[in-house]
């Protein structure tokens, strides 16, 4: 039987065992779920296991298990090390989904769900594509799975994890799922991803909440100071004012700016899509730059004061907002964080008190595309898709690509099937029944290409 034979004829078995892990709430970040967290990890293992994986553990951890497993098939062939994580983000706001976060629904061709794309539905076409060879006896090379609960949150202890298990983790190349494709019919691999600070401020003014009939305009509103601020961090051309933020910035040459403008992309369709009317940026730069090769600071969400049903004239204590910065090569996420402190309690009115608290980070990685690796990531996609896939850069980012690099020596490969489209992080995520048999049907492909003798 061929790997598309196989494939074809177990379409059903993949995606209800897709549809048991899409079930289980696995939030690494509300404490609440952190049963179903597990019981998550242990599913994941089993199916891997099952699929024919050797040596699979739950690696314990100060936090969440690390599912591990490994094929060995010979000890000189290359070694693939495949990354994914089965946490997810929370589903809130529930009542914005069109179905149930956690019950998966097939519409339009889509599957609907939390983690149907980031990064459940992804990593798990790794592990239907690893049983597609097992079964078909065509493993070329070597490979190791180590899927993660805590990406979500910031993965601090997959890094302690990496440091400690050096060599069990020794591969050649690491093999990731959690990026996307510019179209359906346009395949593309993504080439880098931005870095990230993440914090949290508070802001505080009166000891106790006020009536802002008594109290208002004589004293310190922490939300109207909150707003003051963070609306000055930027000025009118978008740039971000923070001193010494761009210090650090590498300059894309003009030559790579031309070649990211040939990338298939419609600003009238981006904005369809989205529904608004135009887009807003760092001025000098095109939409594609701006979400691939510049720095940001965003506002994640703001709170503070009444915010129920009906009217209470209150003037809040406090204030609260959660702010992220994507950063580009050259910038460290450290070194950021501790500027944008420093900026903001500095620019903080006498009137009010403020806290920062960061949370996590993680360093920008570009990944070569004259790799041994990158080629046969190529290869496989033209020979799947009918075409040679984009290069592109992505906006979002996966601190691990850095941490791989730096203690393992291993570059990655961006290997992604999602599309810009499939809402991750927000309501109503979805993921292709196209992508999904896609990705089955892809790579084993790469393992095929990478084994080969250049």
């Amino acid at each position: 039987m061929t790997r598309e034979e196989y494939i074809e004829s177990n379409k059903d078995k993949f995606l209800n065992e897709l549809f048991e892990i899409l079930r289980i709430p696995s939030i690494s970040a509300d404490s609440a779920y952190k049963a179903d967290v597990r019981r998550c990890a242990e599913y994941t293992a089993s199916k891997l296991k099952e699929a024919g994986a050797d040596n699979v553990s739950l690696e314990e951890t100060a936090g969440n298990p690390i599912v591990y497993g490994e094929k060995i098939v010979d000890a000189s062939k290359p070694t693939i090390l495949v990354y994914g994580h089965y946490d997810v983000q929370p589903s809130v706001p529930d009542e914005l989904w069109h179905t149930p976060p956690f019950e998966p629904t097939i519409k339009d061709g889509n599957i609907y769900a939390r983690g149907a794309c980031d990064d459940k539905g992804q990593f798990y076409m790794h592990l239907k594509a690893f049983e597609t060879m097992m079964q078909t006896n065509t493993l070329h090379c070597n490979v190791k799975f180590m899927i993660e609960g805590e990406e979500e949150v910031g993965s601090t202890n997959l890094g302690i994890y990496v440091k400690a298990h050096q060599q069990k983790l020794s591969a050649d190349v690491v093999l990731i799922s959690d990026t996307g494709i510019i179209a359906n019919d346009i395949p593309s691999i993504a080439t880098g991803l931005r870095g990230l600070s993440y914090v949290e401020v508070e802001v505080t003014g009166p000891n106790i909440d006020l009536h802002s009939g008594t109290f208002g305009g004589a004293v310190a509103n922490p939300i109207n100071v909150l707003c003051d601020m963070i609306s000055s961090m930027h000025d009118e051309n978008r740039h971000i004012t923070i001193p010494g933020f761009y210090d650090h910035v590498d300059e894309v040459s003009m030559e790579d700016r031309a070649s990211m403008a040939n990338t298939p992309f419609s600003l009238d369709a981006y904005k369809e899509q989205l529904d608004i009317a135009d887009v807003m940026g760092e001025k000098g730069y095109s939409t594609i730059e701006r979400t691939g090769i510049r720095p940001t600071l965003e506002v994640n969400g703001i709170w503070g004061g009444y915010i129920g049903e009906g009217a209470k004239t209150v003037l809040p204590s406090k204030a609260y907002a959660k702010i992220s910065m994507r950063l580009v090569p050259s910038q460290s996420s450290d070194e950021i964080t501790q500027k944008f402190m420093q900026h903001f309690e500095s620019i903080a009115p006498a009137s009010v008190s403020v806290k920062v608290t960061p949370h996590h980070g993680g360093e920008a990685a570009v990944t070569p595309t004259d790799s041994k690796a990158y080629r046969a990531a190529s290869k496989a996609m033209e020979k799947t898709f009918g075409k040679k896939p984009v290069p592109t850069r992505g906006g979002g980012s996966i601190p691990i690509v850095a941490l791989f690099e730096k203690e393992l020596g291993l570059k990655t490969v961006l290997f992604g099937f999602g599309l810009d489209t499939d809402a991750i992080h927000s309501p109503n995520e979805k993921y292709g029944l196209f992508n999904f048999f896609k990705g089955i049907e892809t790579i084993p492909y790469f393992y095929e290409y990478f084994s080969e003798h250049e």
